[in-house]
């Protein structure tokens, strides 16, 4: 649930507040208190700095929250225009945190400054207060169900600047309940009927490339990954976005694998658990698809998923096997933990063939990118010097840090096979997500490409404005990159 907007072009004074229990109030970066006359309870904000012996510059470094005379809890936050998107996000989410860990229904934020600050603070705050105050799926006997239904904006009013943020946020939260849901309840023939709803309630052409087909068609490389469940509910699905005024497609790729037990070459019981997150990128890719649907981008969106599991059985494929891309690539089997680049193969495939723009893969795909990166930045290859300086770009300006990659020809080496057209990996794992990245390509039919291996999908504590420890990082990054494309950038 996206909480409603309501919307006052006029500051915030103490009357307003008093009708609410939590305010946020973002203000701009200024040496004393006396520069912003207009900030209400200055007496309750002198204070608090006094207790803990802050000077009120040093909001700028970190929020302050304090109980007002009438009983409302309030918090501030200074925004330094010095700082990256993804610092001022940070501060904006640590305030609201302090607001949140309450579980209001309401909330108010004040914006102060000149039009400028004021529009940029209340973006910055109304988006986060969305994504934080959505409630993600649980399990708990006794679960508070409690969400934020109302955000009251007062100091900007422009309710065209926020429907594409009201997107994003939509997009974000999906990502992330899908992502945070057990592996009982997102097996993958339950993830097409999710689908197959979501679908129906946006107006999205839907197509299945099921296991009988999948075989017919000969992907032998998703199907050596699909083989080893006893259900046969994997699938690659396809769903179109049309706009009329689209001249560019893109098409989204995501790596869905429901659950990763290494397969035969089975995971410990410490690097398996968590393994039904292994589908992050697939929500990613439905998160921008959705953002895309719901802000009305002209742009054409060709989303491809690839939902499986990688489950220990007799039927499992095995190392030393050599299987058939779509493509005809043979593959020499080393590793039956490098499944996410054996399914992505022949969903690249498929995207190549419709001939896009531009195609972008999202996985959560190599521990060695989370050994490089950690969960703080997600790493990208992208085919191109101006393709991947758009990737950095959008990073910059979206809050979702990206580092970029070599995509250098000469690791091609590391994948040479003596029974085979290539190996999947290696088996010392040296620059893995490297070889990933080089493997995938040869599947990309040379169109212009960007593949993002998920490190960041996952921070303890959150991440820029999300404060959860699943971050559905990549999906506001894609928005970016899709504005960008159209010339429609921040």
């Amino acid at each position: 649930m996206i909480a409603k907007l309501e919307q006052s072009s006029a500051l915030l004074t103490d009357g307003d507040a008093k009708r609410v229990s939590h305010l946020l109030l973002v203000l701009p970066k200024a040496k004393t208190l006396d520069a912003l006359p207009a900030v209400p309870f200055r007496d309750a904000l002198d204070a608090g700095l006094l207790r803990r012996r802050k000077q009120f510059s040093e909001l700028a470094k970190g929020p302050l929250a304090a109980d007002l005379p009438h009983g409302a809890l309030a918090a501030w936050v200074m925004l330094d225009p010095a700082q990256s998107a993804f610092e001022q996000q940070t501060a904006v989410r640590k305030g609201l945190q302090l607001l949140l860990a309450e579980k209001p229904e309401e909330i108010a934020i004040g914006v102060f400054g000149n039009s400028g600050q004021r529009r940029h603070a209340a973006e910055l705050a109304v988006y986060a207060a969305w994504i934080n105050g959505a409630r993600l799926p649980q399990r708990k006997k006794k679960s508070d169900e409690k969400v934020l239904q109302r955000v009251r904006l007062h100091g900007h009013r422009e309710r065209d600047a926020f429907a594409t943020l009201r997107a994003q946020a939509a997009g974000n939260t999906l990502c992330r309940e899908l992502t945070v849901l057990p592996p009982n309840e997102l097996t993958p023939g339950a993830y097409r009927e999710r689908v197959k709803k979501l679908a129906k309630k946006y107006g999205w052409e839907r197509e299945e490339y099921d296991l009988r087909k999948l075989r017919k068609m000969g992907a032998g490389a998703f199907v050596a990954v699909a083989q080893g469940s006893a259900e046969d509910d994997a699938a690659i699905v396809h769903l179109r976005y049309r706009h009329k005024k689209a001249k560019k497609t893109v098409a989204l790729v995501g790596k869905g694998i429901c659950f990763d037990t290494g397969g035969h070459n089975l995971k410990t019981a410490r690097y398996m658990h968590g393994m039904h997150e292994d589908m992050n990128g697939s929500a990613v890719a439905l998160g921008i698809l959705l953002a895309a649907s719901e802000a009305r981008l002209p742009v054409n969106l060709d989303c491809w998923m690839a939902l499986a599991q990688n489950h220990l059985s007799p039927k499992a494929y095995k190392q030393n096997e050599v299987v058939t891309a779509l493509n005809g690539t043979t593959i020499e089997i080393v590793h039956t933990d490098a499944e996410g680049r054996m399914v992505l193969s022949d969903t690249l495939t498929l995207a190549a063939r419709a001939k896009p723009d531009l195609i972008v893969d999202f996985a959560t795909l190599t521990g060695s990118m989370h050994v490089a990166l950690g969960d703080r930045h997600s790493g990208i290859f992208a085919t191109g010097g101006d393709l991947e300086k758009k990737a950095v770009a959008a990073g910059i300006a979206s809050g979702e840090r990206v580092c970029a990659f070599p995509l250098a020809e000469d690791y091609d080496t590391a994948l040479e096979s003596n029974i085979a057209d290539v190996k999947q990996c290696t088996m010392e794992g040296e620059a893995d997500h490297i070889l990933a990245a080089r493997f995938l390509k040869r599947f990309t039919d040379d169109r212009p490409w960007i593949h993002m291996d998920l490190s960041g999908s996952s921070c303890k504590g959150g991440l820029g404005a999300v404060a959860t420890d699943v971050t559905g990082f990549g999906v506001a990054w894609g928005v970016e990159l899709l504005k960008m494309a159209l010339g429609r950038a921040r």
